[in-house]
């Protein structure tokens, strides 16, 4: 399986040390098989003067017979506890690889509505179930980056 990651630099060895925490999936290196994902996620850096890269990686799929995978088809509760856990900081499971729906602007602005307690969990689940699907694919494991994920190449924007 083809893989991109959108960064402002060419990302030949991915290292989760140097990632972000209370993010959608927790600490982890974040890809996606859609590759106008991962353009939206270089719009942030060329918006601020810095290159937009696209990294892109080949996928061994046989990691997901040999790792503690965690996959959400859609957008639900499920998805919403984890998102929630995984950005409060409170995560403490000990998945390799998470795959689901992006938090985007508009589904982080649902988020925090759900936490300032402005909404209920149905009506964030019922609102989340109408924005355009996304995918992401975050590796939580340095080992398994290191096993199953082979980089191919980059596409400067």
């Amino acid at each position: 399986m083809i893989l991109y990651h959108g960064s402002s630099i060419i990302v030949q060895n991915p290292d989760i040390r140097h990632s972000r925490t209370k993010v959608d999936f927790g600490k982890g290196f974040y890809t996606t098989p859609l590759y106008e994902q991962a353009e939206k996620w270089c719009e942030k850096f060329k918006r601020i003067g810095e290159n937009g890269i696209i990294s892109k990686y080949n996928f061994d799929e046989t990691a997901y017979n040999n790792v503690k995978v965690l996959k959400f088809n859609d957008y639900s509760e499920e998805w919403l506890d984890f998102i929630l856990s995984c950005r409060r900081g409170t995560d403490s499971s000990d998945y390799d690889i998470v795959i689901g729906g992006v938090a985007n602007d508009k589904v982080f602005n649902t988020v925090e509505l759900y936490f300032d307690h402005l909404i209920d969990k149905k009506e964030a689940i019922n609102r989340l179930r109408y924005e355009k699907p996304n995918f992401q694919v975050c590796f939580r494991s340095q080992t398994v980056i290191d096993k199953y994920l082979i980089f191919e190449g980059s596409d400067e924007l």
